[in-house]
């Protein structure tokens, strides 16, 4: 903290601002909206087309309260170093791909009934 700052200067008198610049890409302004939409796409809930059809076909229904408590869950299977993720909601069960972060199939209470559940490595239990 021994680096003197001149009024006007919102860097230390040591380090040129070009320093503090990032390399502009060839594509202008919109590499910043790109390394956004990567960053959200990456961090968003996804559905696959069959889970997308199970919901419908069996009258599910996520609001968005369910659909935080399902990315809580991803999330705490991905610290977990989970790939496949079974997640159990109160009348619901949802195989998720983790490193995707793609919701597979779904299924309600009577569906799930009398099931096997294969290819998950992880459990997450919603109250």
């Amino acid at each position: 903290m021994s680096d003197r700052i001149t009024i006007g200067q919102l860097y230390p008198a040591a380090v040129h601002p070009s320093a503090l610049q990032r390399q502009q890409s060839v594509k202008g302004s919109t590499s910043s909206e790109a390394s956004f939409e990567s960053v959200l796409q990456k961090n968003m809930l996804k559905f696959s087309n069959h889970a997308a059809k199970r919901l419908e076909q069996r009258g599910i229904e996520l609001g968005s309260r369910q659909l935080d408590q399902i990315s809580s869950a991803v999330d705490k299977a991905a610290a977990k170093g989970s790939k496949e993720s079974l997640i159990l909601m109160k009348d619901m069960a949802l195989i998720v791909s983790v490193k995707n972060r793609t919701v597979v199939t779904a299924m309600d209470g009577n569906s799930m009934k009398d099931n096997v559940f294969t290819q998950i490595d992880s459990a997450v239990i919603i109250s």
